[in-house]
């Protein structure tokens, strides 16, 4: 059954699902933080919804879980209906992703997502991991033919060339994905850049496109060259399905839906301008620590959530 749509929100196609979502997501992670609330993050959940934005990301690693247990209580009470519900799972073998996923369902309190990615693809070798034998991958095909899941994607925030490299080596194990998330922003257009080597890729083929850090994690703010809504109207031009931001405050919920009502598509003029003004500072990646250093990078923290690894038989 269709989801509802209002008024005020832009809707796109989600690749070659068929699913139509919003233009802008709800960023699972801020709700779990410390200066978010229950209540609050409840609270923002309901009123992103209610106020046309259907698309929920979430994270089996987020705040050790509390990210998707809030939104799981955000999303009682006929709310879960009205959503595309996208979780993570950073298990690189079938056994640990088919963990961390039913922990995941268990935490939003919901019998199915319609959308799990593999985490955090920062590595080359994270391919190969995903799709060998008694691979993660093999958990999510599982869980999908087992009605837990609708579509499979993966995300990474390190280099556009090891996402690329996942597709090939999906291709070669016969497997398609559904959606592919990663930075696009005004910093990525300039530096190890997703949007031109990864994008076009993606739109060949009909994947899905999730675009995150559009302020680059409020780095690309503090540069002083562009406002919170240019960055979002620059990330809302580009082919993505839907943009998915961080959300801790109505205010800036408010500051979201309002750069969807006054979006157009940008023209040259408007595109160059921005590019102009931030390609000094992207042009060393220092705005984009999670490409540049391993500060963003979960599972260097916590190797033990990818699961076991596997010597060799020598």
């Amino acid at each position: 059954m269709p989801r509802q749509e209002h008024p005020d929100m832009l809707y796109r196609e989600l690749g070659g699902t068929g699913e139509r979502v919003s233009a802008i997501g709800v960023g699972g992670f801020h709700l779990g933080m410390d200066e978010v609330d229950e209540s609050l993050a409840i609270r923002i959940v309901r009123e992103a919804i209610d106020r046309g934005i259907t698309f929920m990301d979430n994270c089996w690693d987020y705040n050790d879980g509390l990210s998707e247990v809030r939104m799981g209580r955000a999303l009682r009470d006929g709310y879960r209906d009205k959503v595309f519900l996208m979780t993570k799972i950073d298990g690189r073998s079938k056994k640990a992703a088919a963990k961390q996923l039913d922990e995941s369902l268990r935490r939003l309190q919901v019998d199915h997502v319609d959308l799990v990615q593999h985490h955090e693809v920062i590595r080359f070798e994270d391919s190969h991991r995903i799709f060998r034998e008694e691979g993660a991958n093999e958990a999510l095909v599982e869980a999908r033919e087992a009605g837990k899941l609708r579509y499979v994607g993966f995300t990474g925030h390190k280099d556009p060339r090891i996402h690329l490299y996942m597709l090939e080596v999906a291709a070669q194990n016969g497997f398609a994905f559904d959606a592919v998330q990663m930075p696009l922003s005004l910093l990525d257009a300039h530096y190890r850049s997703f949007g031109r080597q990864v994008l076009p890729c993606l739109v060949e083929h009909g994947i899905g496109v999730l675009g995150m850090k559009s302020m680059a994690e409020g780095y690309l703010l503090k540069t002083g060259t562009v406002t919170p809504t240019e960055c979002l109207h620059y990330a809302l031009d580009l082919p993505t399905s839907v943009v998915i931001t961080g959300i801790d405050s109505l205010e800036i919920l408010d500051q979201a839906l309002a750069a969807v009502r006054s979006f157009r598509p940008l023209t040259d003029e408007q595109r160059a301008g921005l590019l102009a003004r931030t390609a000094e500072a992207a042009a060393l990646g220092d705005y984009e620590p999670f490409k540049t250093t391993s500060l963003f990078d979960g599972t260097a923290e916590h190797p033990e959530w990818l699961g076991e690894e596997v010597e060799p038989a020598l």
